[in-house]
């Protein structure tokens, strides 16, 4: 890869994992970071460019699969949105960081759910180009971190395929240099495209065929099923509060069902807007290069009249001067020839009264 190309490196992870914190700290830039339990980065977007020794990096922040604001096909849809637009535009990434917080007491449901998307949205082709970052080690015992580092490098359930397939795993001290540390494995790679881009973009898919999107639809519905399953379940508490004349419990029961219904409406409802909400991204992301490359016009077509009016200035004053130049010459010009004609007519005035000396005898007698 030349050195003058820019790097371009998605960041991923769990909401909460300290995405966002390690970006603003590698780069300087001031992204919001979510300091409770909801999620500021809702949105795909990117740090400002910085240089890693000799490279420009730029870093893309991305939600996580468990965001507070979006459902799950929401940030599929607007992550494989962007990754699409990004290699239709012939541009790679250079590789992907996946960020764990070293202090979560074990890998659970959530945790495991984002890193399940993460291999899926990446495939196989791209892990040697993969770091992964443990990082919070500050919230933890040196003994203790440890341990989970190696639970989580050797077992198959979590990092260790990953690991076998050339990522690597790396620690995040929360430094500046720690950050480009890292930064500097990747920088140097050989650019790789993910697997939902190629899928989306070279064969052609829909974001419900691809690798990340079928596993998350039969996530979503599991999901449905295991809510029915629950309704079912209530329905025969019902039956037996309604024969114990329970009426406290069967309000409560029935509550629970009209939340379990309007769950499953809502999941139903993901799956099957995944490929309406791709393309409602696709749309939106198409619209704001159109408007960023109409205002890089304008901004072109502006500096360039800035630069003519200016040019013309230029000229003008020039031309001022050169007229006050060659006037001021000409007034050199006819004050020399003054002096000149002055010059002139005194060696003809000497001249003269010589030449009437040398013809005047003695006691001034003519010849």
């Amino acid at each position: 890869m030349s050195s003058s190309q820019n790097v371009l490196i998605a960041v991923m992870g769990a909401t909460g994992s300290g995405k966002t914190t390690f970006i603003n700290t590698a780069s300087g830039d001031d992204l919001r970071v979510g300091l409770g339990l909801r999620s500021c980065t809702s949105e795909v977007q990117l740090s400002k460019p910085f240089h890693v020794d000799d490279r420009l990096v730029t870093l893309i922040d991305t939600p996580g699969f468990d965001d507070t604001t979006k459902s799950d096909a929401d940030i599929l849809a607007m992550i494989a949105a962007f990754l699409a637009s990004t290699y239709r535009q012939g541009t790679t990434l250079s590789g992907v960081i996946y960020i764990h917080r070293i202090s979560d007491f074990r890998m659970g449901g959530i945790s495991t759910r984002n890193f399940k998307m993460f291999r899926k949205l990446c495939g196989v082709a791209t892990l040697r180009n993969v770091v992964l970052v443990s990082n919070m080690w500050g919230q933890v015992s040196p003994q203790l971190g440890e341990a989970r580092e190696a639970e989580l490098a050797s077992d198959p359930a979590f990092f260790k395929p990953v690991l076998d397939k050339g990522a690597q795993f790396m620690r995040h001290n929360n430094t500046l240099d720690g950050a480009k540390n890292i930064l500097g494995r990747i920088i140097q790679n050989h650019p790789i495209p993910l697997c939902i881009q190629t899928e989306l973009v070279d064969e052609g898919r829909t974001v419900v065929d691809t690798t990340a999107g079928a596993e998350l639809g039969r996530e979503l519905r599991e999901q449905e099923e295991r809510h029915k399953e629950e309704i079912r379940q209530i329905q025969n508490e019902i039956s037996e509060a309604i024969r114990l004349k329970d009426e406290e419990t069967k309000l409560e029961l029935q509550a629970r069902t009209s939340e379990l219904q309007v769950e499953i409406q809502r999941v139903h409802g993901d799956a099957q807007d995944m490929a309406t909400k791709y393309n409602q991204e696709a749309s939106k992301l198409q619209q704001q290069m159109k408007e960023m490359g109409e205002a890089a016009q304008r901004e072109k077509a502006s500096l360039i009249a800035q630069y003519e009016g200016r040019l013309n200035s230029v000229n003008h004053e020039l031309q001022q001067m050169q007229g006050t130049n060659e006037l001021a010459a000409l007034r050199m010009s006819i004050q020399q020839l003054e002096v000149e004609a002055a010059r002139r007519a005194e060696a003809a005035r000497v001249a003269s009264a010589q030449r009437k000396k040398r013809r005047r005898g003695p006691f001034g007698i003519r010849w």
